[in-house]
């Protein structure tokens, strides 16, 4: 089985998988194991199914949900179900109070109409690709999470920030997408107990920090590149400051000696080693 190459941690390890990430979604693409898992999807939808076949063929239902980054859930076949069943019904509520885009996502694509799916050729081969995407990412997570949730945060600020709905709406969607929550509440350095305050309250103490630390006004500016590259770059120095740095951290050395040896314990040497990534 293919397995990325990730040399370096921290904000250099990313920049270092960026650079390789095309060659090495190809690789990993043309390893047998998902060529197989791919092969697999598209014979088993290109032809009607049913809601009741696609539930009990596990190895269908772990590479669809995979493609939309729900790999693992597979086992949760009656809330699937559910997902699956309410999407279908124009009065429910259920997705929207779920929150949670990624199933919002698979539900919409995977609309069993009267009990039944039909998809074409287009959305199968889109499925396929969003399969290996992100069957790549939960293989960089094998190697290092946070390049894992680097990866998620990119490919999904743009899908919520960029969706053209209400400021709110997209602070809603931030909070409920576990993937940008993480990155973003490490980056801004905020509580993880802030998840227990009203979600009104949580909105409103995003919008603040993405004016004061990024100088975001609006959370639709999220999507720009700049700014994404800037919430990941915090993403990763805050996580090496939490952590501590490593022989391999820019401006390790310098930092030794003026911590008397110590790392980072002060707050100064923490500020320090911002200003030097």
């Amino acid at each position: 089985m293919f397995q990325p190459a990730i040399p370096l941690p921290g904000y250099g390890g990313w920049k270092l998988l960026q650079s390789t990430y095309d060659r090495q979604l190809e690789g990993f693409a043309d390893s047998a194991s998902v060529k197989n898992d791919r092969t697999y999807l598209t014979e088993k939808l290109s032809k009607p199914i049913s809601l009741d076949d696609f539930m009990s063929d596990k190895r269908l239902l772990r590479v669809s949900m995979t493609a939309f980054d729900l790999g693992g859930e597979e086992w949760k076949g009656g809330f699937i179900r559910k997902v699956l069943t309410e999407a279908v019904t124009p009065e429910s509520t259920f997705l929207k109070r779920l929150n949670n885009a990624d199933y919002t996502r698979f539900s919409e694509t995977f609309k069993f109409e009267d009990g039944t799916l039909s998809l074409s050729a287009d959305q199968i081969e889109s499925i396929g690709d969003n399969y290996e995407t992100a069957a790549f990412r939960a293989a960089v997570g094998e190697v290092d999470d946070n390049m894992r949730l680097s990866l998620n945060y990119q490919s999904k600020i743009v899908d919520i920030a960029g969706s053209g709905a209400s400021e709110n709406t997209i602070l809603y969607r931030i909070l409920g997408s576990p993937p940008v929550r993480q990155v973003i509440e490490t980056a801004l350095n905020l509580p993880s107990e802030m998840g227990k305050l009203d979600i009104d309250r949580q909105a409103e103490i995003l919008k603040d920090k993405f004016q004061s630390v990024l100088g975001i006004s609006r959370a639709s500016d999220l999507v720009n590149i700049d700014n994404v590259d800037k919430m990941l770059q915090r993403f990763h120095v805050m996580n090496t400051v939490n952590s501590g740095p490593s022989t391999t951290t820019p401006g390790y050395a310098a930092l030794t000696l003026l911590g008397g040896g110590s790392g980072l314990g002060a707050i100064g040497s923490q500020n320090l080693f911002l200003s030097l990534l």
